[in-house]
């Protein structure tokens, strides 16, 4: 019970920094949207204390916010670029998460960093399809999304 509210208490001051507004009535809102988010997943997270690590979580939510401001850099200097020099692709990256929750949070992380998309997943969960903006080298791309948001996926979740 302890975990699941501080899990409402940082989710919903995540809510408040990405919304800019850090008013009661914006608090009241990030804790209703924090409450009904945590409802949906609650089979997901599961039950047992270890079952989520309110540190890991933190650490994964710190290195997507760095991702977010190094990726939004990324593009942005790709795009006002004079050499537009781009091998734009869609890679598939295996999967070692293998619950719906993980695979759908991984797949978000990776849509909300700008130059990448979550295209699809594979029927028996196994390979997350991705497009990436500049494809030039798959294998590093790959493991940057396994060395990062999957591992901390994992360490967060387990």
């Amino acid at each position: 019970m302890t975990m699941r509210v501080l899990l409402v208490g940082l989710f919903a001051v995540l809510w408040m920094a990405m919304s800019g507004s850090f008013t009661l009535l914006n608090l009241g809102l990030g804790l209703a949207v924090a409450v009904a988010a945590l409802f949906v997943v609650r089979r997901d997270i599961g039950s047992g204390p270890s079952a989520l690590r309110p540190l890991a979580l933190v650490v994964l939510t710190t290195v997507f916010l760095k991702e977010l401001g190094v990726s939004a850099w990324r593009v942005a200097a790709t795009v006002l670029s004079p050499r537009l020099d781009l091998k734009p692709g869609i890679l598939a990256v295996p999967l070692t998460v293998d619950r719906d929750g993980e695979i759908a949070l991984l797949a978000n992380l990776i849509t909300l960093t700008p130059g990448t998309l979550s295209v699809d997943v594979s029927k028996d969960r196994g390979t997350l399809y991705v497009h990436a903006l500049d494809c030039s080298d798959p294998g590093a791309t790959r493991r940057e999304i396994a060395e990062g948001f999957e591992r901390l996926i994992k360490e967060a979740f387990r």
